[in-house]
């Protein structure tokens, strides 16, 4: 894919030196590292873990509902700190390893793994914000955050009806969008490979299925309608967290949406591509870092995916200053301030 993008030589000369810099500073797994990663799985995991065993000790519906809702967003939590770098092969030295552990957790949260792996690292990764290239920009027509994209007359409006359309976020994702994907990829394989494909598809569902509905259904001891709207909160929290998060890695102002000439050829180097499209959020900070898993650090994620997150707060360091020293200055915000930068973007791509 790099192929596509145009060559510039200044860009090129400074990815060299970029990665000359970043190599220098040998990025190890030593013991702080394993402590951090030991942390996090005992913090995240141990909280999914446990309020999932409070949903069948549970008898108050109240109490049930908030507990449903917990046990949703350690989950979330868990898996953004785990399985993105999983997926990148940054986190075991064997892939099968990776890709294993990538597969359970994907699982656990309703996605089909197979999927979004190959959209993420063979789409998204390599050509972020070009409309034909970047899968992760084939969202519902409710909501128009590229330039020159179809616009409707609803989506002036769109910067308000935004933050409660994306509490649906994962129920779309999960049931609509996978199903959709699978019924594509399917036309492209043959014999065993859509056998296997389909079986793991199915598997993945009905595992997730069976921990979030149907063994709450039958031991929990509550009601079905309680479960269902406590399954819908807890889709809803997941949604506007994830979501938010998600767009504010790209779609924020200031952001770049590189086009294509004829031929297909992107009008960036493949650098400025990953730098200019994304941006960062307490890029230093090591809170930020351990609670959103690196998504925090999204210029650093894009030029070093098979750098483990833990390592992006010191790497962007030398990162910015190198980019700055070259008359660059990377896109970052705070959170909130993101959430707010993301809502005016949506307003603009409204009227525009």
């Amino acid at each position: 894919m790099k192929s596509k993008h145009i060559q510039v030589a200044e860009d090129n000369e400074l990815l060299r030196r970029i990665h000359r810099e970043i190599n220098k500073m040998g990025f190890k797994k030593d013991f702080r590292f394993h402590l951090i990663l030991l942390l996090k799985l005992f913090l995240y995991l141990g909280a999914t873990c446990y309020f999932y065993h409070q949903l069948y000790c549970i008898q108050n519906p109240a109490v049930f509902t908030l507990t449903f809702v917990a046990y949703g967003m350690s989950l979330i939590l868990f898996a953004i700190n785990f399985s993105h770098d999983l997926s990148h092969d940054a986190i075991f030295q064997k892939k099968g390893i990776n890709q294993a552990l990538y597969t359970v957790i994907y699982t656990w949260v309703g996605a089909h793994a197979e999927s979004w792996k190959h959209r993420h690292i063979h789409s998204h990764h390599l050509a972020p914000n070009v409309q034909e290239y970047d899968s992760d920009l084939q969202i519902t027509k409710l909501i128009r955050v590229t330039p020159g994209s179809e616009k409707k007359g609803y989506h002036r409006f769109q910067h308000l009806y935004a933050p409660l359309a994306y509490t649906t976020y994962s129920l779309y994702w999960i049931f609509i969008k996978d199903p959709v994907i699978l019924i594509a990829t399917l036309k492209e394989l043959d014999g065993l490979k859509a056998i296997s494909y389909t079986a793991s598809f199915v598997l993945q569902k009905l595992a997730y299925l069976s921990i979030t509905l149907f063994l709450p259904l039958i031991y929990s001891g509550q009601s079905p309608e309680l479960i269902f709207l406590a399954f819908l909160l807890v889709h809803a929290a997941q949604s506007t967290f994830l979501l938010f998060t998600f767009f504010m890695t790209h779609h924020v102002e200031g952001m770049d949406y590189p086009e294509t000439d004829t031929t297909g050829k992107i009008q960036s180097s493949w650098m400025m591509n990953q730098i200019k499209s994304s941006n960062d959020m307490h890029p230093f900070s090591f809170w930020a870092n351990f609670i959103l898993g690196g998504f925090n650090n999204h210029i650093a994620h894009h030029l070093f995916p098979h750098i483990h997150h833990l390592h992006y707060p010191r790497l962007s360091r030398v990162l910015y200053q190198l980019l700055r020293e070259s008359g660059w200055n990377p896109n970052q915000t705070t959170y909130w301030r993101g959430v707010l930068s993301h809502l005016r973007w949506l307003r603009t791509m409204g009227v525009e």
